[in-house]
């Protein structure tokens, strides 16, 4: 079974690479983790949950340990779309300023690149579904994915993979 759910994870970083995006340009960046890397992730959560004073980190992080894979979907370098549509906040696309790092993720991201990063998740986790993998979308997962280097982007979020006879990621406490 491990096999197929690596296959599967592969395909969703396939969906996500083929996902629309906005004006045909893609920053979209994908990996997978698993095996020894995803117990060290989900305890890099734990860790970092307790040093920030965040809530969930550590039931997420519980999550991912007890998953057999993680797919991390993100974006990196993404340049605006110069649509100059007021989304983010500028009326023009010059006057979004440059990416910086914050504490989490590094922005700001022209809100049509948010939109391809979303496009690309949905595609995804569609292909889990298909194949009848449990999943769910976490943004907790990418923080700690980017901090440890599991993935070079600016913004990420990871999607756990689980086979059991209950999904593990809903009705959660």
């Amino acid at each position: 079974m491990k096999d197929a759910i690596r296959m599967v994870a592969d395909l969703m970083c396939i969906a996500a690479r083929t996902a629309p995006k906005a004006a045909g340009r893609d920053y979209v960046v994908t990996g997978v983790v698993d095996g020894d890397d995803l117990l060290k992730l989900a305890e890099a959560m734990n860790e970092y949950g307790k040093a920030s004073g965040k809530i969930n980190f550590d039931r997420d992080g519980a999550n991912v340990a007890a998953s057999s894979a993680c797919v991390l979907i993100g974006l990196k370098n993404a340049d605006v779309c110069g649509l100059n549509c007021g989304a983010c906040g500028h009326d023009k696309c010059v006057d979004l300023s440059s990416l910086r790092d914050g504490s989490e993720f590094s922005g700001p991201v022209c809100a049509w690149r948010s939109v391809d990063l979303g496009i690309a998740l949905g595609s995804a986790v569609k292909v889990a579904s298909i194949h009848n993998i449990d999943n769910r979308i976490m943004y907790r997962i990418g923080v700690v994915a980017k901090k440890m280097g599991f993935i070079d982007a600016d913004i990420v979020a990871g999607i756990p993979l689980s086979v059991t006879g209950k999904n593990i990621y809903f009705g959660r406490s």
